[in-house]
């Protein structure tokens, strides 16, 4: 996860800097099965390197026996267009994500925030607090599943990971959110679940469900007061937590602060005080995945990992 912190503050500050190009990602839907899958290329001239993911979304998937999200890298040498690598990125868009988060959390939570509010505890969820555990010194970490079985599953998994924080289950979501410093939000839904009342000031909110058009996790009340910082206004005002306030006109654009790689290359503020309510809007940049998937390729050229395939 410390590698892929660094990978992805990378990719955040060639964005603000806009040394980049990166499409808006393409959505394919496919309303009979409950699920859509997208296409994300980019290219980031100055470190060379370029590339395209195929992701999923299908929220069914587990009944199946599958994985929700399931993603397939292609990572290519821009000099000649040769497919230098093909690889698996379920696990990279799951490492990236969490470290996104740990970004935004580095550069717009307080900075003796120690309270962590888990909302859902799936597969997302491991990688928010590994990340979160890296940016912040922990002391709580308080959970709420509708499913109470996985977050003790989850407790279970963590608790002698991380011995200096203490563990809590929450009995509702409220009792989660109360006195959290920091809150990751990780839940499909398409009705706003947390709470304006809920949320004390001074808090960092990274929500990251919100990641298709008509979805959407926080009261439109909390982004009206809140410091907004998004990952891409092009993909954010279509399909992150900010499209649906957007759309109804709760929110402009210029209510929103910042995108966040003008924030780690110093070009725009983030928190501007310890009372500041910070909003990170997640929506995953293909950017994120290409500098976390040539990574993983220099590792896998080092240590030998992987097979050669003649394909072209």
């Amino acid at each position: 996860m410390k590698d892929t912190l660094k990978a992805v503050e990378t990719a955040f500050r060639h964005a603000g800097m806009g040394t980049v190009e990166m499409p808006c990602k393409v959505y394919l839907f496919f309303p009979k099965h409950n699920g859509d899958i997208r296409v994300m290329p980019s290219y980031i001239p100055p470190l060379n390197i370029s590339g395209v993911k195929v992701v999923n979304v299908h929220p069914d998937n587990p009944k199946k026996g599958m994985l929700s999200v399931m993603a397939t890298f292609i990572l290519i040498d821009p000099r000649t267009g040769f497919q230098q690598a093909i690889m698996d990125a379920t696990w990279i868009t799951m490492m990236r994500t969490g470290a996104a988060a740990g970004v935004a959390t580095k550069y717009l939570a307080r900075k003796n925030a120690n309270v962590l509010s888990l909302v859902g505890t799936g597969a997302q969820a491991n990688t928010q607090l590994e990340a979160m555990m890296i940016v912040r010194k922990i002391k709580k970490v308080k959970l709420f599943d509708a499913r109470k079985k996985r977050a003790e599953e989850f407790v279970g998994r963590y608790q002698k990971k991380y011995r200096a924080a203490q563990f809590r289950i929450a009995r509702s979501l409220e009792e989660c959110l109360a006195d959290a410093d920091i809150v990751c939000t990780m839940t499909p839904v398409r009705k706003p679940i947390v709470k304006a009342k809920w949320i004390k000031p001074g808090c960092h909110i990274n929500a990251i469900g919100a990641d298709a058009p008509g979805k959407e996790e926080l009261e439109p009340a909390i982004l009206k007061k809140a410091k907004i910082v998004i990952d891409d206004w092009a993909q954010a005002s279509h399909s992150g937590e900010i499209n649906v306030p957007l759309s109804k006109g709760i929110i402009k654009r210029r209510n929103i602060r910042a995108e966040i790689g003008k924030v780690v290359a110093g070009l725009k503020p983030g928190r501007t005080n310890d009372a500041d309510i910070t909003v990170f809007d997640s929506t995953g940049l293909g950017l994120q995945d290409l500098t976390t998937a040539h990574l993983v390729y220099k590792l896998a050229r080092k240590k030998k990992v992987g097979r050669w395939l003649e394909i072209i």
